[in-house]
């Protein structure tokens, strides 16, 4: 039987990288400037035929660009739906591009041979998302921009929609702010027309009233995918120990600690958090000490590999102290 030709329209893979460190106590994630944009973007090229692993061309175009040999990597996420610029030819032939996306996590953010890298503090893109030192306040004027959004909708029934959309992703009146909730949130901006990119896509500039608590865009679907990398990580802390890939071989537990408030973006109760990683046995000690920490000195931990074989889901619970309670 012969099968009539259908149409077809031409298909672009890229692989991207979320890089992720944690340096003075700041999530970091890398990026390149010189997009055609003009934003930064995240490490990315394009699949090629002499790559002989979707994993193994991230590996390649991540050292290519940036010098830097990736050790955790997992897969992300693949997003076949990202808008194409105004004016790319893609647009008129029907063409899309595929990007499939990898999370990279390196224990530190050091210098980058690319005189384009550099390293973003994530929370510069997401402000509403650090409550290590309570609510933060671009959270207000986000909640005061999205209310009037709800109120904006055409109809009762859509009104509704958008009230409930915000209540459970911002976590307003009943509702619990839930940290792995971050791609749901700025998706929510984005479908909103707060977030810049929702412009930039659309071919025009962010009006002036966008301000500072609109975070820091990205080029393309960049931020999106950074925020997918955020509530994939905040989720999996608590499951699966590659918190400690973000950790140097030695650590003291202060030191683990603070990095998991970086990356949940909660303040810890210091107590809880240490009997948890005791009982767990995440950790031994290696016979050293931390003299460096302007008081008495601190015993430096290591992580024990061990761990994942002894139990299924060895990871660090995450609980937000009470306001007024951060040690």
């Amino acid at each position: 039987m012969l099968v009539p030709d259908t149409p077809t329209s031409p298909v672009t893979v890229d692989l991207t990288a979320v890089i992720i460190a944690v340096t003075e106590e700041t999530p970091v994630a890398l990026v390149l400037s010189g997009a055609d944009s003009g934003r930064p973007a995240l490490p990315s090229g394009p699949l090629q035929p002499r790559h002989g692993t979707l994993q193994a061309g991230l590996r390649n175009w991540v050292e290519r660009r940036t010098g830097l040999d990736l050790g955790y990597v997992e897969q992300l996420y693949t997003f076949g739906d990202r808008p194409q610029p105004p004016g790319d030819p893609r647009r008129a032939d029907g063409g899309r591009t595929l990007s499939i996306t990898y999370m990279a996590l390196v224990p530190e953010a050091g210098p980058v041979p690319d005189p384009t890298a550099a390293w973003v503090p994530w929370y510069a893109c997401f402000p509403w998302e650090d409550e290590r030192a309570g609510p933060p306040p671009a959270r207000a004027a986000i909640l005061s921009a999205l209310d009037a959004w709800a109120i904006a909708a055409p109809d009762d029934e859509t009104r509704a929609a958008r009230t409930e959309r915000i209540r459970l992703t911002f976590g307003t009146c009943a509702a619990a702010w839930d940290g792995d909730r971050a791609l749901e949130r700025y998706e929510l901006l984005y479908a909103a027309t707060l977030a810049p990119e929702t412009w930039h896509d659309a071919g025009q500039a962010p009006p002036g009233h966008l301000g500072p608590w609109a975070g820091r865009p990205l080029a393309m679907d960049h931020r999106r995918i950074l925020a997918t990398a955020i509530s994939r990580l905040r989720g999996k802390i608590t499951y699966r120990p590659v918190l400690f890939e973000l950790m140097p071989e030695a650590f003291t537990l202060l030191r683990l600690q603070r990095t998991a408030e970086a990356i949940s973006g909660v303040p810890l109760h210091k107590q809880n958090f240490r009997r948890l990683v005791t009982q767990q046995k995440l950790v031994e000690e290696t016979g050293a000490v931390e003299t460096d920490t302007g008081g008495r000195p601190a015993r430096l931990m290591r992580f024990r590999p061990e761990v994942a074989l002894e139990r299924p889901a060895p990871g660090v619970r995450v609980t937000a102290t009470r306001r007024g309670s951060y040690p």
